[in-house]
């Protein structure tokens, strides 16, 4: 493989992650169907131009994985998420993009095949798009560190 189709893969991998957490969000705006959010994403989204702005090409099999397992896999997701939250805010308080992005990272902790690290520092980037001049990008960094440890406590050891 070369060192542009790797860069290209990354690209397309955090394009999937900023997908997986703006269709997050969505189901939980619209209270809509995964399925109906997921197939609007992949067929109106990776790769479309819209008001002249071209939108990546997204990593396909990625973005299916974490919107399914951050749907399945919500309850364990949200209660990893809750206990790295101080006790004042619980997920049910926090910012619905915040909420939607740790569904989105958690669930590729859940699927476990990206190194932690890499997930972090992926999610803190989406954090970084939607809050450019906020402090939400240290917090997430934070709170995705916590549930790291805690899905998978040998890969800090």
């Amino acid at each position: 493989m070369s060192a542009t189709s790797q860069a290209d893969r990354r690209q397309m991998r955090s394009a999937a992650r900023l997908y997986a957490v703006q269709a997050l969000f969505q189901m939980e705006a619209s209270d809509g169907d995964a399925e109906a959010i997921r197939m609007e994403f992949e067929n109106h989204r990776f790769g479309a131009e819209i008001d002249g702005d071209t939108y990546a090409e997204g990593d396909l099999a990625l973005f299916r994985k974490l919107v399914r397992t951050a749907v399945t896999d919500q309850a364990r997701i949200d209660q990893a998420t809750d206990r790295a939250l101080v006790a004042k805010w619980p997920i049910d308080r926090i910012d619905p993009t915040l909420r939607a992005l740790f569904r989105g990272a958690g669930a590729e902790m859940v699927i476990g095949k990206t190194p932690p690290k890499v997930t972090i520092n992926e999610f803190v980037d989406v954090a970084k798009a939607f809050f450019p001049e906020g402090r939400e990008p240290k917090f997430v960094n934070a709170v995705l560190d916590h549930m790291a440890r805690e899905f998978d406590p040998d890969a800090f050891a």
